[in-house]
């Protein structure tokens, strides 16, 4: 594995492959805001030090706020069923 350089910029496919993480994942994480981007003709644009945010202790604890936030509301709306 490569060492993640701060200022080069990756595509979701190269950070992908940093973090180890799934497709679909990396998706939810752009979508959500964890992983912030840019886009550039259809496609995401990472840059390194984002990915070196993501990797530090303080991403697992966000990254556990948003699964928690995320659980409240589906649980909310499906008592409403």
């Amino acid at each position: 594995m490569k060492d993640i350089n701060p200022n080069q910029v990756y595509t979701t496919e190269e950070a992908r492959d940093f973090l180890r993480i799934s497709e679909r994942t990396i998706k939810r994480h752009l979508k959500a805001g964890l992983i912030r981007a840019n886009k550039v003709g259809g496609r995401y644009r990472i840059m390194g030090r984002e990915l070196l945010r993501l990797v530090s202790p303080e991403a697992e604890v966000k990254a556990v706020n948003l699964y928690q936030r995320f659980k409240r509301k589906a649980k909310k709306k499906i008592e409403r069923w």
